[in-house]
């Protein structure tokens, strides 16, 4: 990650990774609008179940269009099973998408709604795959459970992380995060929509299982405030906030989605 060579505006926005990444014109691409009376029941899907080890918990890391919690993730002690997955996925990390207002952020929208933000816990197939690296590229490599952040009532689960923020303040900072368990994120129904998709940014591998919580889970407005004083410079650099980092939904190009709940 040397330096990027794609962003979220103008020049080098979603718009232009086609010209770096022509898969980002393919036909399992995300994120995408969940049109709910498209959505097919599938009575065969189980619900998810996760199970994290905090002590897993790493480090936060500025990754400059965004951050990341990482987990220790060379045994299966925090894992995500069950749902549309065939095998275990291992935890490795999570991270956020936002907009630059509160009206807009989420990658995934629901009937063309937008919601604040997006909440995506990224998981591998550790089954087949020696490393995250090796399954990040693979059709069945990853799993993401995303969740959508309405904004309303601060939300005190995710004030931990906010407040490792001021830690990892410039592009390459990173910092202890530990004892964290990530499913407090979630909304306490895990019912879900699921359909087969991509990584929301380059290199754009069509190679995730998306896991799409139906209940949004609540931000405040000051939090989300938060994430945009992240910033996207290095060290030493003039300030640019990361303002907004989310892909717009992609054509769905005849894929099927499938809800757990009727």
């Amino acid at each position: 990650m040397a330096s990027l060579n794609w962003g979220y505006d103008g020049k080098n926005g979603p718009e232009q990774w086609r010209n770096l990444y022509p898969i980002a014109d393919g036909n399992n691409q995300s994120p995408i609008d969940i049109k709910t009376s498209e959505t097919k029941h599938d009575p065969s899907l189980k619900p998810i179940s996760v199970s994290y080890n905090p002590a897993a918990s790493k480090e936060i890391i500025n990754v400059g269009h965004s951050f990341h919690v990482n987990f220790e993730d060379n045994d299966n002690q925090s894992v995500l099973k069950g749902g549309p997955l065939s095998e275990s996925y291992r935890l490795h990390q999570f991270h956020f998408h936002w907009g630059s207002t509160n009206d807009y952020g989420s990658e995934h929208t629901v009937d063309g709604v937008k919601y604040s933000g997006e909440l995506h816990i990224v998981h591998w197939n550790s089954a087949k795959y020696p490393s995250f690296a090796e399954a990040a590229s693979k059709a069945d490599g990853l799993a993401i459970i995303a969740a959508l952040m309405k904004v309303g009532q601060a939300n005190p689960k995710l004030q931990k992380v906010l407040d490792a923020l001021s830690a990892v303040k410039t592009k390459g900072k990173r910092a202890p995060f530990t004892n964290f368990d990530p499913s407090v994120l979630l909304p306490s129904s895990l019912d879900y929509w699921t359909y087969p998709g991509s990584l929301t940014h380059p290199p754009l591998h069509e190679s995730v299982i998306w896991i799409i919580c139906k209940e949004p889970i609540s931000v405040g407005s000051e939090q989300l405030a938060q994430f945009r004083s992240l910033l996207s410079n290095a060290e030493g650099e003039n300030a640019v906030p990361i303002q907004h980092n989310n892909r717009p939904p992609q054509p769905l190009k005849g894929r099927t989605v499938k809800a757990s709940f009727s």
